[in-house]
């Protein structure tokens, strides 16, 4: 299995500093407002999420090809909360997914779907110290 790389370099005080964050494809900044209030930029909450929603995605993928389907289309929105408990924590992670699965009945899908939510190696990091909920939807 690949070895992946990210990295991150913040300059100056943590309200008026500034960050940038980069991987294979994303070079982007980051700030305090960005993290902690309204600001446009993006913060790692939004990157864990982004990083969650993709390997759920392709996790369960993976899951309804071992079952024979191949007309899968995943979506799947993380929603990151960043909370307090002695100092900022993420305090849950919703995964919403939408499926569309031509021939998959709701009760199948809602196996698998759980089974990526338990199995995805995003989740299973994760699975050490935050809430990870799931809200799964199967739409023709």
């Amino acid at each position: 299995m690949p070895t992946n790389y990210a990295k991150a370099k913040w300059s100056g005080t943590l309200k008026e500093g500034e960050g940038k964050m980069s991987f294979t494809g994303f070079d982007g900044p980051f700030n305090y407002k960005s993290r902690f209030e309204d600001g446009t930029e993006t913060n790692p909450e939004e990157l864990i999420g982004a990083a969650h929603a993709g390997c759920y995605s392709m996790f369960l993928s993976a899951l309804l090809s071992k079952e024979g389907f191949t007309d899968i289309l995943v979506e799947t929105q993380a929603t990151v909360v960043l909370g307090q408990d002695d100092g900022p924590k993420v305090t849950s992670i919703t995964l919403d997914c939408e499926a569309k699965v031509p021939g998959l009945d709701e009760q199948k899908f809602q196996e698998l779907a759980t089974a990526a939510k338990e199995k995805c190696p995003i989740s299973r990091l994760l699975a050490c110290g935050t809430d990870v909920s799931l809200n799964a939807k199967l739409v023709s």
